[in-house]
């Protein structure tokens, strides 16, 4: 917009996601069976350069291997275990984990990028999850869509399958993004 409303609009692009939140309990016992302590139960000297984690503000607890449980909460998210517009944040130097499901974010998707070598799949370290395979069964989907539809792929496959994320304000913030291929393959 020009003129007066300028700054006033905020445009929503299409591929955009507005969170409608998911209960946060779910995840809290997932990371309690992940070794987190209960903040109620946290003795400071037991462990005195743990990581806080904090649930949509709340702080629930603190865990000893934050990069541990930061991975293994993110893999759940890749796989569909935990809902995709669960957003994690790592601040390393203020040795925090914030979860946030709550409803009224803003999300925008992003190709994944693999970080570590899988040998399920094939992909290796520093490669989109992204295949050409998919690419492909989504194009071959488009001419001729499948008879049952729960063998459809389509976008929410792609979620499901970890080759889109959905990453709000706060996680884009921690996260490394390229903007194009080439950028992909410079810092590989």
């Amino acid at each position: 917009p020009e003129g007066q409303a300028c700054g006033l609009v905020k445009n929503l692009s299409l591929m955009c996601y507005v969170s409608v939140g998911s209960p946060a309990e779910p995840l809290i016992e997932f990371m309690i069976n992940r070794g987190m302590e209960v903040v109620e139960e946290y003795e400071p000297t037991r462990y005195p350069h743990a990581t806080k984690v904090f649930v949509n503000g709340s702080w629930v607890g603190v865990h000893p291997d934050p990069k541990g449980l930061v991975n293994s909460v993110l893999d759940t998210r890749r796989k569909s275990y935990v809902q995709f517009e669960v957003s994690l944040v790592r601040d390393i130097r203020d040795r925090e984990f914030k979860i946030f499901s709550d409803a009224g974010r803003v999300m925008r998707p992003v190709f994944t990028v693999q970080q570590e070598d899988d040998y399920e799949t094939g992909i290796n370290k520093g490669q989109l999850v992204l295949t050409k395979d998919l690419v492909n069964k989504i194009a071959q989907e488009q001419a001729e869509p499948p008879s049952d539809p729960s063998e459809k792929i389509g976008w929410e496959g792609l979620i499901r399958s970890g080759a889109v994320e959905y990453l709000d304000a706060e996680e884009e913030e921690t996260a490394m993004i390229c903007m194009t291929p080439e950028d992909l393959e410079i810092y590989r």
